[in-house]
């Protein structure tokens, strides 16, 4: 047989698989380019022909020669008649990866001794990749495709690709950030919040940790007293400690952070008001009054997460921002609760001062989010979509909240939930001697994802007997099965239904 048509050399170049989200095609040309710049292809070495990979790979035969033609436009193969497709020789006059061998034998680098610090050692978020093949998956900040608006995100894509619209997000924006977005967060997402603020007072960011990020580069430095919530958000209490802040955490209750704990010293506080990460119980009203009374007589600045607080509460408040009259509150907030956590689209409303500084940083860092997302999503809000989605998304979770407290309430009465309105999780307590992670492996076992509730917590010993379960991902009428499951994997026996 032929090198030509000796198909077994190329069995391992090729993984097609119909459950990729890329294309057929697609999945072919990146096989066979990587294959090229890792050397696996000799330039004298003939690629099967068209219609023998087509029957290897069970694909259409159109769908290979496709696949060959762009490669050969790219110029990563030539054509050449009657014999066949060939890599050319002039790719392969790059310099290629040096081989395991090669590389052992190289002088070895002391990365250790470089870095200055060791992010890696930081708290680890807590990981489901596998969550959506998952029959029960209570995972909180992802998202439930049966909800996404998958029309009307492809339709504003559609639009930002117009010719004119190009021309209007293509060119290098340097530290500004698209007009059209930032007058769409300025009239129809922050008014939600009690917030107004002119255009110079706001800053689009890759996220709410990447404003967190750039807050703590800009404001803090080594020694910077940090006082947050215990529990609360471990990446945010990572991110002031990577600025070389000191975090005090202080203790939360029924009415959110418990004010009188924060200490006078500090210079920062950092809280999550509308719904307290974890627990989900709001800053009651005294204690806002309090900690914002706080702030301006020890001269604290507080940054303020809004975290879960896109959607529509049945007893909805008002940012802290919102009450803030000496400009000590800098507020963060986020679009991935609602639109997708993908998307990494998220804004800081701040004084014009501190907002112009922080676009001067975040050119260093970045330059800017990349405009063509920035321009989609503003005209996503400025078509109602947004909108509309907020009250889909706010019926929904709030049908699942409900069945989910049932749900517990009849087959893990032993736990203790939050009683709390909005947000797009629970949190739970559980008999003294839990092991949450222990009952998360078991869980697991039963196809049932849920998120131990330790690493919410700075106190040492960290809690055990804590878990937050997610609504976002998982459908209503899957909720209640997957609670039946959990009390299972928890030892108890499921009363019948």
């Amino acid at each position: 047989m032929s090198q030509r048509n000796d198909t077994a050399i190329w069995s391992g170049l090729f993984r097609i698989s119909p459950e990729s989200g890329q294309t057929l095609q697609a999945q072919i040309r990146q096989a066979i380019v990587a294959a090229i710049l890792d050397r696996q292809i000799a330039a004298s070495m003939p690629l099967p022909s068209c219609r023998i990979l087509a029957e290897k790979l069970g694909v259409a035969r159109g769908t290979v020669v496709l696949a060959f033609q762009q490669l050969v436009d790219q110029g990563f193969l030539i054509a050449k008649e009657r014999r066949g497709h060939f890599v050319n020789p002039e790719v392969l006059t790059t310099p290629a990866k040096p081989s395991a061998k090669q590389a052992d034998n190289a002088n070895e680098v002391d990365w250790k001794s470089l870095r200055q610090f060791t992010p890696s050692a930081f708290p680890r978020p807590a990981k489901h990749e596998n969550w959506i093949k998952s029959s029960y998956p209570f995972v909180y900040g992802q998202f439930d495709p049966a909800l996404f608006p998958t029309a009307e995100w492809r339709e504003c894509n559609r639009m930002a690709l117009a010719v004119l619209e190009i021309r209007n997000w293509a060119a290098d924006m340097v530290d500004r950030d698209d007009p059209l977005l930032i007058e769409q967060i300025q009239a129809r997402l922050l008014p939600r919040r009690g917030i107004f603020a002119n255009p110079d007072e706001i800053i689009v960011t890759l996220g709410a940790q990447n404003a967190l990020y750039m807050l703590a580069t800009l404001l803090m430095t080594k020694g910077s007293k940090v006082a947050m919530e215990d529990p609360g958000y471990p990446d945010a209490r990572s991110i002031f400690r990577l600025a070389g802040a000191d975090v005090h955490g202080a203790p939360v209750d029924n009415d959110g952070i418990v004010t009188s704990s924060i200490p006078d010293d500090a210079r920062f506080v950092f809280v999550t008001p509308s719904h307290h990460c974890p627990t989900m119980v709001p800053l009651s009203a005294e204690r806002r009054q309090d900690l914002l009374s706080r702030a301006a007589r020890n001269s604290q600045i507080i940054i303020e997460d809004g975290y879960d607080s896109q959607l529509i509460d049945e007893a909805p408040q008002q940012a802290l921002k919102s009450l803030d009259r000496s400009g000590r509150v800098i507020y963060v907030g986020s679009m991935s609760k609602t639109l997708a956590p993908g998307l990494r689209m998220g804004y800081i409303v701040a004084p014009a001062e501190l907002v112009a500084e922080l676009r001067a940083l975040r050119r260093f860092m970045l330059r800017h989010p990349p405009a063509n997302n920035q321009r989609a999503v503003a005209l996503f809000l400025s078509l109602g979509h947004h909108e509309a989605l907020v009250r889909r998304l706010s019926t929904a979770f709030e049908e699942r909240r409900k069945r989910l407290a049932q749900a517990i309430g009849a087959f893990l009465p032993e736990w203790r939930t939050t009683d709390s309105a909005g947000g797009t999780s629970l949190w739970l307590e559980g008999p003294r001697g839990t092991d949450a992670r222990s009952l998360a492996e078991a869980a697991s076992a039963r196809s049932v994802i849920i998120e131990p509730g330790d690493r919410f917590f700075d106190m040492t010993p960290k809690p055990t007997r804590f878990m937050r379960l997610g609504i976002s991902s998982i459908s209503l009428q899957h909720i209640e099965p997957g609670i039946r499951e959990l009390a299972t994997a928890a030892g108890r026996r499921p009363a019948a239904a």
